[in-house]
């Protein structure tokens, strides 16, 4: 694969398989997805808030509430959220997008 969106997606289904053995990957997988969506429609400015819009919408309460119990992006060393690429510039943001709208376990025990 030539394309950075073509990339993108390859990396995005690459993250959503390794879900059976960390859950953090599905983090991975939606960043991964909405940056290929903006690759593939550089035209579009809001391409990436619209497919992370879209991805909130479709989640179920019981993603919602697995998703919580995951660390915030960059917090925990150890895992696929810490500090590598999906704790920086469009994966990062779109993580922590994506682990605000939800209510991150974090925010929630810091009041936030």
């Amino acid at each position: 694969m030539s394309s950075p969106a073509a990339v993108a997606a390859a990396r995005a289904a690459a993250q959503a398989a390794g879900v059976a053995h960390m859950g953090a990957h599905a983090l991975g997988a939606a960043a991964y997805a909405a940056k290929a969506v903006g690759l593939a429609a550089p035209d579009r400015p809001d391409a990436v808030r619209d497919e992370v819009s879209w991805q909130l919408e479709q989640m179920t309460d019981a993603t919602r509430s697995a998703l919580r119990q995951l660390p915030p992006v960059g917090e925990d060393t150890a895992g696929p959220l810490g500090s590598g690429l999906l704790a920086s510039g469009l994966l990062g943001s779109t993580i922590r997008e994506i682990q605000a709208a939800i209510g991150s376990t974090s925010s929630q025990r810091s009041g936030r």
